[in-house]
C-alpha cells in the first residue's frame, strides 16, 4: 500500500470519527462547554549579537517628568533569550456561583540565557551618549512556576 493511499485512509477515518457539522439553536448552544482554553510557548530573542546585521548600540528608554524636567532611565544593549513553555489562558466558573473568571496559568518552565542589559543610567537626553553606569544585569538560569493569576469583575 502506497503512503498516499495510507494517508488518505487515515484522514478519512479521522473525519468519519469526528462527525459532521450541525447547526445549534440558542438553547443547545448554551449547553455547550469547551473548557480547554489555550496554551502557548514562546522563544524570544532580543538583540542577538550572533545574527547578521545585529545592532551593537541599542537602548531602551523610559521617560519621566518631575519638577518640570524630563529624565530618562536608559537601559543600554538589552539582550538575551527567553524560552517559556505552557502559559495557559482559560475561562473558569467561580466555585461560589458568582460568575466566570479568566485564569492565566503561570509557565511551568522559563529559561533565561544571557538575558539582561549592559548598563543602566539616568539622563536628561535619551539619545545622548551613555556616560554613567548604575549597574548591569545578566541572567542565566531556569525558573519553574505553579499556579494561576485570576481576573474577574464585580
Amino acid at each position: 500500500m502506497g503512503r498516499a493511499l495510507f494517508f488518505s485512509m487515515m484522514l478519512a477515518a479521522g473525519v468519519a470519527q469526528a462527525g459532521s457539522l450541525q447547526a445549534l439553536d440558542d438553547k443547545e448552544l448554551s449547553q455547550v462547554s469547551g473548557q480547554d482554553g489555550i496554551s502557548f510557548a514562546a522563544h524570544v530573542s532580543l538583540n542577538d549579537p550572533t545574527l547578521v546585521g545585529a545592532v551593537s548600540d541599542s537602548r531602551l528608554s523610559l521617560g519621566f517628568n518631575g519638577d518640570g524636567q524630563n529624565r530618562y532611565i536608559v537601559f543600554k544593549n538589552v539582550r538575551g533569550v527567553v524560552d517559556m513553555f505552557a502559559v495557559s489562558l482559560g475561562v473558569q466558573t467561580r466555585p461560589d456561583g458568582g460568575g466566570d473568571y479568566i485564569a492565566i496559568g503561570l509557565p511551568g518552565y522559563v529559561r533565561y540565557t544571557n538575558f539582561g542589559f549592559e548598563s543602566l543610567s539616568v539622563q536628561t537626553d535619551p539619545n545622548a551618549p551613555v556616560t554613567g553606569n548604575l549597574g548591569s544585569l545578566n541572567i542565566n538560569g531556569v525558573v519553574s512556576l505553579q499556579g494561576q493569576v485570576r481576573l474577574w469583575s464585580h
